[in-house]
């Protein structure tokens, strides 16, 4: 069988109103999908993180609200899957401009701090096998390194001279 790609769908490119920010049914209306679509892009999609509300509401920057549209023309038009669209749009960002610059510096460094994460991630696991191995040893005499609990007594101060906790 010979695969056929997806259909390619027309998506119409939406006009974004010049406003600092949006809310999710706005947002919505805008790309004509439900809301529930867009707070489960956010799970899926780590460059769409819209701010919140000291109520919780999502107030979406112009920024996000065009990761929307590039995501939903990525999926819906493109015929993209969720992780395709999600790589997609890494290697989108990954190449502006700015980005291309600093790129090799950038790559130096990111190999120097993965070598120095995976010797300490080593190191850690040596220290936990060691302790693994001790406690999984049984004690040679276990009669003589667990010692009984025992409480010790405390003097008693409000006692008063009667013996008797209560006044008569």
């Amino acid at each position: 069988m010979a695969s056929h790609p997806s259909p390619k769908r027309a998506v119409e490119n939406p006009t974004i109103p010049d406003r600092l920010y949006f809310k999710i049914g706005d947002v919505a209306r805008i790309l004509k999908v439900e809301p529930y679509v867009l707070r489960f892009w956010e799970s899926q999609f780590p460059q769409l993180k819209p701010n919140k509300s000291g109520t919780g509401q999502r107030l979406y920057r112009k920024r996000d609200v065009e990761i929307a549209v590039e995501i939903k023309r990525l999926v819906y038009g493109e015929g993209y899957t969720l992780s395709g669209a999600r790589q997609a749009l890494g290697q989108a960002r990954r190449a502006e401009p700015q980005a291309a610059a600093a790129a090799p510096a950038k790559a130096a460094n990111v190999a120097k701090k993965g070598d120095k994460v995976a010797e300490v991630i080593g190191r850690a696991r040596a220290e936990l096998r060691e302790i693994a191995g001790i406690l999984a040893s049984p004690a040679k005499d276990a009669t003589a390194t667990v010692q009984p609990f025992r409480r010790k007594s405390r003097p008693s101060t409000a006692e008063n001279a009667s013996g008797s906790l209560f006044d008569a």
